[in-house]
């Protein structure tokens, strides 16, 4: 098997990597074509993945840089494509977006036989949406329209597609055509067995040990791009600090993006600076330290055309640490995280503010959310259930493809027809007089 990622290294990008763990774990060879993270070497081969990773591209800004990354990174994927299948010939091919770029690299190798399925991260269209709004330029609206073709092409190539959730389904169905047996929901659902609430083995460990102390902290973990609403977190913390005179808070931002160097001016411009810590990139040890020792979690992604059905792994990590946590009103954020948290109308920077005060000053709200929220990541959100969907996916398939090698000249028996094996069996041997 080869998946295909552009969006973040591997084994960073948390879903990719246990999907590969899942199908390692079911007897399948997988290789990962992406990115390299900070240090990565080009080739690497983890828990029983091979990962051939290239140099990312270059910043990308305006429609153009877009453009140039896109058609770098699908070049680039193409060459280490080749290399993959001179070390070892692959079945399937799976792609997640974004882009939705790779369906014509798929239908190259369909040529091959390869079969292809499309685990679908983002809406594309939704996320333009969501970023620049309805679009009232030619510019903008051909740009939109361009991205409404490639997820086209990318449902008409995909012999499956994998959807994070009901939302993402629906729209695989409805807009991209697919038969519904072709679309399966794997949600990014967190591996609770590891991801769990951890204390200090020493119980007088420095501070760089232990994050928790006199005050209370607030996370954020996630991307920190345009439309995932990070700016509402200084704006919380402003609030806090700065007009309700708390001097027991601190917050703590983990993750990176387009908006990272933006965020960090702006908390400087809010005198922020001996309040909040931006920790750029985070690996499992780090998220572990941090979730562990926070009070809230904080969810502040806007009601946008893309949000609204889009399922965030940050509410389901949260969860896992025990950590409760306040969201604006999200329809697939109230499917995750149901009673778990505190959910405010989206947009209302003082609703949220008071939402996180309510539960820094009340600790028997804080624990009653705390266990509600890890005993559903454990019992409804954990990954062992989903892994499970998600390797059916390809046993299925390598099922249909065993049916398509048939041998030549003779035809399957049709085992669901009584009628039709009874006859079969009859017609074994010499002929019944």
């Amino acid at each position: 098997m080869l998946i295909i990622v552009q969006n973040l290294p591997v084994p960073l990008d948390r879903r990719v990597w246990l999907e590969c763990q899942a199908l390692v774990a079911r007897g399948y060879e997988v290789s990962v074509i992406c990115p390299k993270g900070p240090g990565d070497p080009g080739r690497q081969q983890l828990g029983g993945v091979r990962i051939y990773k290239y140099r990312p591209a270059p910043q990308a800004s305006g429609v153009l840089g877009y453009l140039l990354e896109f058609v770098y990174c699908w070049i680039r994927t193409a060459l280490l494509a080749n290399r993959v299948w001179q070390d070892r010939p692959f079945s399937v091919m799976q792609a997640c977006n974004p882009p939705d770029t790779y369906w014509l690299l798929a239908r190259i190798w369909k040529r091959r036989g390869v079969r292809f399925v499309f685990d679908q991260h983002d809406l594309n269209p939704e996320l333009f949406l969501s970023r620049f709004g309805s679009p009232t330029s030619l510019s903008g609206r051909a740009q939109l329209a361009a991205l409404r073709w490639l997820e086209k092409q990318t449902y008409a190539t995909a012999d499956r597609v994998i959807s994070t959730n009901e939302s993402y389904r629906k729209v695989a169905i409805t807009r991209g055509g697919m038969d519904p047996r072709d679309v399966t929901v794997v949600r990014s659902g967190p591996d609770t067995s590891v991801m769990r609430p951890m204390r200090p083995m020493r119980p007088h460990a420095p501070a760089s040990e232990n994050t928790a102390g006199a005050r209370h902290t607030l996370v954020y973990l996630g991307i920190m791009g345009p439309q995932d609403g990070v700016d509402t977190v200084l704006e919380v913390m402003a609030e806090l600090v700065h007009r309700r005179g708390r001097s027991d808070v601190d917050a703590v931002l983990m993750g990176f993006g387009d908006c990272l160097e933006e965020l960090e001016r702006r908390c400087t411009e809010l005198r922020l600076d001996d309040v909040v810590t931006f920790t750029g990139r985070a690996g499992p040890a780090l998220i572990a330290q941090h979730l562990s020792a926070a009070t809230v979690g904080l969810c502040p992604d806007l009601k946008t055309p893309l949000n609204d059905v889009s399922t965030m792994n940050k509410t389901m990590e949260y969860m896992a640490y025990a950590l409760p946590s306040v969201s604006f009103d999200l329809v697939e954020t109230r499917v995750s995280a149901e009673d778990a948290a505190l959910f405010v109308p989206s947009g209302d920077v003082a609703a949220f503010t008071d939402a996180v005060e309510s539960l820094l000053d009340d600790p028997e709200l804080r624990v009653e959310l705390a266990l509600r929220a890890r005993e559903r990541a454990a019992k409804v959100l954990d990954w062992a259930p989903q892994s499970a969907a998600y390797v059916q996916v390809y046993d299925s398939m390598c099922a249909d493809a065993d049916v398509a090698v048939a041998v030549e000249g003779f035809e399957y028996v049709d085992l669901d027809d009584p009628d039709a094996l009874r006859q079969f069996v009859l017609a074994r041997g010499p002929a019944v007089t």
